[in-house]
């Protein structure tokens, strides 16, 4: 996240520093980056004109500013679109609801490709209370404390845990069980390559060769499992050694 106040001269942000009379005033170039800043924080998530490809008709989807300590980090557009399409694939014209966890990035791009599709996020993050009864406040340490209409309610859950930890991953399974239709579900799950051995003994997942991407670059490996073959899409399950 940019530093607004990392600036070669910071003594020039103050005007009549040295006078203890009057209460320290910003300079307007430090009151713009401020205004900016504040800006992207609460900017919505939802879909807006690329400047870049305006004739062309596409779109970009604007996302509010990644809070690293929620451990907010935000897909790669590639990424976001491709699992987007992927779970459109998974719908059926008569049943078409979608769970996400913890991954608005996915419920924006679904929104954009499908503005009718019906998609709840779970997310803990309240600046998303903007997407009104779409969203579900969502503590990952509370895992079924939902609301009961949610239960067993889902074809589809797509769930991305906020840390790369076996404890969390325990609990965020909880929540899959609770919102996923037993026996015909479609599960997708995004986290990080270390869970491979986990995820497939709480869900039965397996990796696919698609290597998920963010905007920014982390150092850990991510992968996508699921707990259906993909056949062709996806990159096709992993071959197990």
């Amino acid at each position: 996240m940019e530093d607004l106040g990392d600036h070669p001269n910071p003594q020039n942000d103050v005007v009549d520093a040295d006078d203890d009379d009057d209460p320290p005033m910003l300079s307007s170039e430090t009151l713009s980056a401020l205004k900016e800043f504040l800006a992207q924080q609460n900017r919505p998530l939802g879909v807006e004109p690329d400047p870049d490809n305006v004739e062309s008709g596409e779109e970009e989807v604007a996302l509010m500013a990644e809070d690293w300590k929620l451990s907010q980090f935000w897909y790669d557009r590639e990424t976001a679109e491709t699992v987007a399409r992927e779970v459109l694939t998974l719908c059926q014209p008569s049943d078409s609801r979608v769970a996400c966890i913890a991954c608005p990035t996915l419920y924006a791009y679904l929104k954009k490709l499908n503005h009718n599709i019906a998609v709840q996020l779970l997310e803990y993050d309240k600046r998303f209370e903007q997407h009104g009864t779409d969203f579900t406040f969502y503590d990952y340490n509370r895992p079924e404390e939902l609301p009961s209409e949610l239960k067993h309610a889902y074809r589809i859950v797509v769930a991305d845990p906020p840390y790369l930890s076996k404890e969390c991953l325990e609990k965020v399974a909880q929540t899959i069980s609770f919102l996923s239709r037993p026996q015909e579900s479609y599960l997708l799950l995004l986290t990080g390559g270390v869970q491979k051995d986990t995820a497939a003994e709480l869900m039965g997942l397996r990796p696919c060769g698609f290597r998920p991407r963010h905007s920014s670059k982390l150092g850990n490996e991510f992968r996508l499992f699921t707990n259906y073959d993909p056949g062709n899409r996806l990159g096709g399950w992993e071959q197990e050694d």
